[in-house]
This record gives structure tokens, sequence and C-alpha cells, in this order.
């Protein structure tokens, strides 16, 4: 295998039908199955399901099938594969979709469906950087102020998304506060991240995601990883 993060990407949707769904259920490992069961709505377990399959589908190239893997779990619950610690991954799933993010060194990905009216939660987690990249110091004019609104939403999202993916790359998640490391976007678009907890350096990927089910809604993707290689696009799982 080359030595570069892969992210897939699967619809949820295509589980809808009762039949879809527990032939897809039947197929995966009893990890998998028992984090699904131990869901109780609907979607979630579809959801859910879907990144199970598209991780599947990501194992499938290292000749590899998801049902046949052991998982272990670190000391922050992140899982991983006894019988192929060199094989690293990551999953994460919001509105209709889920990624799977697979490579040959720790990587850490998340998805999220932009949805309006996040400032506060910026304002409470998000390091001083991060919040004068959002909002910046220009204040629009009054005909602008829609767009400036929408420009927010759309950065909030893309830092939320970009520090999860650090949080389940350095396998701290939620035990790290949000506002002790820092993702820098530098006017070039180029993507560092203040850290002290390890002296390792990463690197991150955003991905821009079409419109696969014309639901008029707008999602974030971003993997970050030790190595600066990434597929140059998603892979959909069909």
């Amino acid at each position: 295998m080359d030595d570069i993060v892969k992210t897939y990407i699967i619809s949820k949707k295509q589980f809808d039908e009762e039949y879809e769904y527990e032939k897809a259920v039947g197929s995966v490992s009893d990890y998998r199955r028992q984090k699904i069961d131990k869901l109780k709505n609907a979607e979630d377990k579809k959801r859910s399901l879907a990144a199970s399959i598209a991780l599947n589908a990501a194992l499938k190239e290292y000749g590899l099938e998801e049902c046949m893997m052991e998982y272990e779990l670190g000391k922050q619950g992140k899982p991983y594969f006894r019988n192929h610690p060199e094989i690293h991954f990551s999953l994460s799933h919001s509105g209709n979709y889920a990624i799977c993010s697979i490579g040959p060194c720790e990587v850490g990905n998340d998805i999220e469906r932009v949805r309006i009216g996040r400032e506060k939660v910026a304002q409470r987690f998000f390091a001083k950087e991060e919040l004068d990249w959002i909002y910046g110091t220009e204040v629009p004019r009054a005909k602008d102020l829609q767009e400036a609104f929408n420009d927010c939403d759309d950065k909030i999202f893309r830092i939320w998304t970009m520090k999860e993916s650090f949080l389940k790359v350095t396998g701290l998640g939620m035990s790290l506060p949000l506002n002790e490391f820092a993702i820098m976007v530098a006017e070039n678009g180029c993507i560092h991240i203040r850290q002290d907890i390890n002296d390792k350096t990463y690197h991150i990927k955003e991905y821009i995601m079409t419109d696969v089910l014309n639901e008029g809604e707008d999602y974030k993707i971003s993997v970050c990883s030790e190595t600066p290689v990434f597929a140059v696009q998603l892979i959909q799982v069909l």
C-alpha cells in the first residue's frame, strides 16, 4: 500500500430500506454490530452502520475485511486493530454521511453538517487566534452583514472539524480542552497547529464535498495525520 492517508465517504440513505440495512448489519464485525445495537435512534444506527461499511471498503485495499478484524481500545478509548497495528483509521458521521480515513500512521477525522448560530460555542471553546480569524477586525457594511454571518458560520465549522480531527489523531479526545491548542489558517490557505502536548508535527487536509444527495446542505470535512500525504479527493463508497 502507498504511504498515503485516504478518506472514504458513504451516504447512510442506502440503508433506508430494511432489507439493505439488515444485510449490511449482518456483514460487519461483532464489535461494530454491538456499537450499532446500543444506539436507540434509527438514524444514528444507520450512520454508525455506514461508517462500518466505509471502513470495510477501506480495508479491502489492504486485502482485509472489517468482519475479520480484532479490536482493542487505547487509553482514551480510541480503537485500533490488534491483529494489524500498522493500519490506522478514524471514523466520523454527521447528517446523511459517514467517513472513514485510513493510513500508515495515526489519523483523526471529522465531518460536520453546517448549522447557523454557533457563535456562542466558538466564543466559549475556541482559542483567541481562531476567533481572530473567524471574525476578523473589519466591521462589514450593513448590506454585507448576511454574507459576513454566513462566512462566520463556514469558518466556525471549518475550525471545529479541524480541532476534532486533531483531538482524534492524538488519542486524547475531549480530555484536551479545545482552547489549549489552536488551528491557524494563513492568508495563503496553509494550516498550522499551535500545540504543546507533544513534539510531533501534524498536518491537516480539508475536503470539499459535493452535494451528492442534492439536499442543499453544506458539510465540512477535515483529516489530521503526522504524514503530509493525503489523497487528493474523497473516495465514494457505493
